[in-house]
């Protein structure tokens, strides 16, 4: 037999039988990673470990412990858990089961309706398949075997997919008397996946389309080891304790109504939040020279054609007609913002341009992905356009880049991954306009010494951008802001300033967002926090608890005080007793509570309670105003 040579990453060389198998290899050069070995990336791509190795190769090993290992986990506990329900139920037909962003699901077509109550069958059937390790094998077929296969067994959704697939790509996967359409790769036998938990039972429309049959879907999680899934299931009971849907109608901050479906009704809580979110980035953005314009919601159809959205982004929007005259409702703010520079001539001295737009938006979404605040049909971006000369561009993106940082860390993000996106399929532009655009974007990070990840062909069709996604206190991520380039709208629209030769020059556009979505934003803070705000940010700072009736005078001169000092503040006047009272304060997650009985309404003092502290002992009702001035005053997050 001949040798080959494989590479590992970490250097290690190894002389090896041509035609080996990856499992083998790794047993032979690195036998201590073989327990852990669930797949490999073998000269950039990813496989299985039964795979043979033919020439010469590089090997990166895929542990149970690697991020891309817990998708394989999640895919192969797909298989699994198909299996299961296809042994509990013979009549389901298959649809897919990938792994997501954490877990995994898999949609079925079956006349029986799933419900939460058949979980524990389908698990305790897939504990069966766990235990009797059958391996997964892979198998290359023709379309024609292909079809043979999935008609047999009755599988109307995998024939569909099975005529949408190249046919040189067709690969089955078998594990007991299972087989599955699928591309792979899996772990090497059910008897990795111990430790898993079916999750929930949804609705979902075969490939994502509403024409098409609906499905039913079920979602689960599975790890490596149990503490792994206990922590993540602990997490997600939190996470379920935080809903924002749920605390907003408990907190009483907004609501969703029939008649105005996927967009918000801000109620008075709930403003008090948005209002003191915005304030704060106003006064920022003011103090970093931003000037605030305001642009309309109706904008004539022939706009969005010259700015691309037209072409890019129709079936996100909506349309309507004045005197007979197409009008498109606004899905960005860009194209109004460049009418406005283009309004009055600017010289190079003027450069750059800042302009802010809290500018509210509409955008078509179908009803089945509408999600609470993270997805509606009507937010408001907290958009901004910079626009610059070529020369200032790179030190402009540096300046978004320290801003979005400041922002993030006064509404206590301070963890965040950074990805730089790049062209699209659909784009605009030339080729030089591209390469320079996304060339400013990461050198400004390079020069910052700032880590980041590419995101191939996920830029926006008229420039490059970085995308930020925050880290929230549950260890969840959430894509938030963004800072783009763009040569493409100045080209479009025609801006232009004098240079210092005198001779018109075309300026350099970059779009930045950092809340992104401010209902979306909301929605994240009140998960992040858990509906325990930050004082500042709180829409009840303070509540007044007389003891007694003949408390309520000496309260209310000490809520009158307190609101003069420009504290948010209620008296709870009701004829209930103070535990009751402090109780329903600290469901409502009032930051602080100042209790008023004889000796307070004496001596001029309040008692003074903080949310999730208890009681902090008695203070001068002067003391303590000014307390929760300074506080709210510093914006502390925490």
């Amino acid at each position: 037999m001949s040798q080959i040579t494989i590479t590992f990453e970490g250097g290690t060389q190894k002389q090896v039988e041509k035609g080996i198998s990856i499992s083998q290899a790794i047993q032979q050069a690195l036998p201590e990673m073989a327990p852990s070995a669930i797949a490999a990336v073998v000269n950039g791509k990813m496989t299985d470990l039964q795979d043979r190795i033919e020439s010469d190769a590089t090997v990166q090993i895929v542990s149970d412990r690697d991020p891309e290992g817990l998708h394989v986990f999640w895919h192969s506990a797909s298989h699994v858990m198909a299996q299961a329900v296809r042994a509990l139920f013979p009549d389901a037909k298959l649809g897919i089961g990938p792994s997501i962003e954490n877990g995994f699901y898999y949609d079925f077509s079956l006349d029986r309706t799933l419900t939460a109550e058949d979980l524990p069958a389908i698990e305790a059937k897939m504990k069966e398949i766990v235990k009797a390790d059958q391996p997964f094998i892979r198998d290359r077929l023709s379309p024609e075997e292909a079809e043979a296969l999935f008609r047999s067994r009755g599988e109307d959704f995998k024939l569909e997919l099975i005529r949408d697939l190249p046919a040189d790509s067709l690969t089955v996967y078998r594990n007991g008397d299972f087989v599955d359409l699928c591309r792979g790769p899996h772990v090497p036998a059910t008897g990795r996946i111990r430790h898993f938990k079916l999750l929930s039972v949804a609705g979902a429309y075969w490939r994502g389309d509403e024409r098409n049959a609906v499905m039913q879907r079920i979602y689960g999680i599975a790890f490596r080891d149990g503490d792994s899934l206990k922590s993540h299931l602990a997490m997600l009971e939190e996470a379920r304790k935080r809903d924002h849907r749920k605390l907003g109608k408990e907190l009483d901050l907004f609501s969703f109504q029939p008649e105005g479906p996927g967009f918000a009704f801000w109620h008075p809580n709930g403003m008090s939040l948005y209002n003191s979110a915005m304030e704060a980035v106003r006064e920022i953005l003011i103090r970093k020279g931003y000037a605030e314009i305001k642009t309309p919601i109706l904008l004539n159809e022939s706009l969005w054609h010259r700015s691309g959205h037209w072409d890019h982004y129709k079936e996100n929007m909506y349309f309507t007609s004045i005197d007979e005259q197409p009008f498109a409702v606004k899905p960005m703010n860009c194209p109004g913002c460049l009418l406005v520079y283009r309004h009055t001539p600017r010289s190079y001295r003027d450069l750059p341009v800042k302009f802010m737009e809290m500018g509210l938006v509409h955008r078509h979404e179908k009803s089945g992905v509408l999600h609470g605040l993270f997805r509606v049909r009507q937010f408001t971006q907290d958009d901004a356009h910079v626009f610059c000369t070529p020369d200032q561009l790179e030190a402009e993106i540096g300046k978004l880049i320290d801003l979005v940082a400041e922002v993030y860390a006064l509404f206590g993000f301070h963890r965040y991954q950074i990805e730089v996106s790049t062209r699209p399929s659909k784009s605009i532009g030339s080729d030089e306009m591209w390469k320079r655009a996304e060339d400013a974007l990461t050198h400004s990070l390079a020069s910052k010494g700032i880590a980041y990840t590419l995101n191939p062909g996920e830029g926006a069709f008229y420039g490059p951008k970085i995308d930020y996604h925050i880290q929230d206190s549950l260890g969840r991520t959430w894509q938030c802001g963004t800072i783009q380039v763009d040569y493409s709208m100045p080209e479009r629209f025609d801006l232009e300033y004098v240079g210092a030769d005198n001779a018109k020059h075309r300026p350099v556009m970059i779009h930045r967002a950092i809340f992104g979505s401010i209902e979306r934003f909301i929605g994240i803070l009140i998960e992040h926090f858990g509906g325990a705000f930050p004082l500042w940010l709180a829409p009840v700072q303070c509540v007044v608890i007389p003891i007694t009736d003949k408390h309520h005078a000496a309260a209310a001169e000490a809520a009158d005080r307190l609101d003069r000092e420009g504290i948010r503040v209620r008296v709870d006047g009701r004829n209930e007793k103070m535990g009751y009272k402090i109780r329903e304060a600290e469901k409502l997650k009032i930051p602080a509570m100042a209790v008023i009985g004889d000796r307070e309404a004496e001596q001029g003092a309040v008692s003074v309670r903080r949310h999730g502290r208890g009681d902090l002992g008695s203070l001068p009702l002067g003391a303590f105003a000014e307390s929760l001035k300074d506080e709210i005053a510093r914006r502390a997050s925490h």
